[in-house]
């Protein structure tokens, strides 16, 4: 599966084109991290647009869902693509995540969230989330964040 994957970014496409949502999430200025019952690697929260949803509510579904985050400010950063060999581009919106209380973990997809202040070695999508978190990490609103947490 030695497959070529390309990242790109882009200000914004049409709505109809946002399949994803993905969030760079942080919490008291640590990285906030997801295990999927079914893997042994770690992932941001976020997920699958569904029917009739705006890409906003879709990120806000799979946060509460994956990471039991519920009190938070939330903040787009980019469309993203993602383009495999012999595969159509594929659109996702990049969020920024600021994560002030969780309840419990609900009982879905997601075995255990974790806080780190390093990026993790196993990644469930090694081509795609550490170019994401670059990005994010350029942001003004990840330097407003990190500075915050830090104060």
């Amino acid at each position: 599966m030695n497959q070529k994957t390309t990242v790109q970014f882009y200000p914004t496409v049409e709505d109809s084109e946002l399949k994803f949502a993905v969030l760079g999430a942080i919490y008291h200025g640590k990285w906030v991290f997801c295990k999927h019952r079914a893997r042994n690697t770690y992932e941001f929260p976020g997920g699958k647009r569904e029917y009739g949803e705006s890409i906003n509510e879709t990120a806000r579904r799979e946060l509460f869902e994956e990471t039991g985050a519920i009190n938070y400010d939330l903040k787009p950063i980019c469309v993203y693509s993602v383009k495999r060999e012999g595969e159509p581009e594929s659109f996702g919106m990049l969020f920024l995540v600021d994560i002030y209380e969780f309840t419990n973990l609900p009982n879905y997809e997601m075995e255990e969230v974790i806080m780190l202040s390093e990026l993790p070695e196993l990644w469930t999508y090694p081509d795609i989330q550490p170019k994401l978190i670059e990005y994010i990490m350029e942001t003004d609103e990840f330097q407003e964040i990190t500075h915050n947490n830090l104060n």
